[in-house]
């Protein structure tokens, strides 16, 4: 029984092998390692951007996340809180995309299945997704307008 936890859904019973922290550590650290990969080869924000919230949906478990842009359109984002709501989803975690230079880049919106709150590990996956999606962003927005070398010195990143 060393090897296994044990969790009770709804009175049943299941088992599943004990995640090894090193091993779940090495795995997070690949993944990031991916999604890193993917925002220098400038694939596309919004694939990135899926990926980021997929990784976190994956880690986390039962979540429907999405990551929007502060000029995504507010209705759209409404009715998606409404379809979540009207599907028996919950809001699980909301967090603000924010660049090294405090600017709102966007928001993290997070929905699960049942109505809790983020455990401290999950709000430190949460954090390091936020600080991806920055950097995914601020590349984006770095390729539509170039700034000059001195003024991106400047910036902090999450890294």
């Amino acid at each position: 029984m060393d090897n296994f936890n044990f969790r009770s859904r709804d009175g049943s019973r299941e088992y599943w092998p004990r995640r090894n922290s090193r091993c779940e550590i090495q795995y997070l650290l690949r993944i990031e390692e991916q999604l890193l990969h993917s925002i220098s080869a400038r694939t596309p924000l919004p694939e990135v951007l899926r990926k980021i919230c997929s990784a976190l949906d994956s880690e986390i478990g039962n979540m429907m996340s999405l990551i929007s842009l502060p000029d995504d359109d507010a209705t759209g984002l409404t009715a998606i809180a409404k379809g979540a709501a009207l599907f028996g989803l919950y809001k699980f975690c909301s967090a603000t995309v924010i660049g090294g230079n405090e600017e709102v880049l966007g928001s993290l919106e997070m929905y699960c299945s049942v109505p809790r709150n983020p455990f401290l590990r999950e709000v430190q996956l949460i954090e390091r997704a936020t600080c991806l999606a920055a950097v995914a962003i601020r590349r984006q927005k770095a390729v539509d307008h170039p700034v000059s070398l001195k003024t991106a010195a400047r910036e902090t990143w999450c890294l």
